[in-house]
């Protein structure tokens, strides 16, 4: 885990969201599909960030727009790229994975600038799943989530929440049961 002087050595930028990653941080990060559409989240005040979080990622599970990922052939090219950043490109140490149909959610150990990596991945997944889908233009938002991990409970409670995301959003009764995850056993 990162550690307090770490902190001190964020690397940051800005598209529309902060990016902030201390050295030797986990960082968990989500993208959507471009064109997709989140549905509605009521205007509640949520407990923390995360649960806000949490609701609009369940609603975007049942969004409207692209959903290119149900394409089997699609989140296979898109699971190969996530495996070969870590296998072939050592680009991060991959640690949880989902593929759902309209985003995509990891849990990493960076051993490269974390805006090379989502960059890498989503520039060759695009590659792939544009040719497979005969189609071309942008696949992927260009904006992405991302949040480091601050302690060993909240490692354990992001892997939890990234294999049962299936489960939560009703695909599948049991995480195994989701092809695209890491918790299908697969990678």
């Amino acid at each position: 885990m990162a550690t307090a002087a770490n902190y001190r050595r964020m690397a940051d930028y800005y598209r529309h969201m902060p990016h902030f990653h201390p050295e030797g941080a986990y960082l968990f990060v989500t993208w959507h599909l471009a064109g997709s559409q989140p549905a509605p989240v009521p205007e509640v005040i949520y407990a923390s960030p995360g649960h806000r979080f949490a609701a609009e990622d369940r609603a975007f599970a049942h969004s409207e727009g692209a959903r290119w990922l149900e394409d089997t052939r699609v989140a296979a090219g898109v699971a190969e790229v996530l495996q070969a950043g870590q296998r072939e490109a050592n680009l991060y140490e991959l640690c949880a994975w989902v593929i759902m149909p309209n985003h995509v959610h990891i849990l990493i150990l960076p051993r490269s600038p974390p805006r090379r990596i989502t960059h890498w991945i989503k520039g060759r997944s695009a590659r792939v799943a544009n040719v497979l889908l005969g189609r071309t233009g942008p696949f992927w938002l260009h904006e992405s989530y991302d949040h480091f991990v601050r302690s060993r409970r909240g490692f354990d409670r992001i892997v939890t929440y990234i294999e049962q995301n299936p489960v939560s959003a009703g695909f599948v009764s049991r995480a195994e049961d989701w092809p695209f995850s890491s918790a299908s056993g697969t990678s």
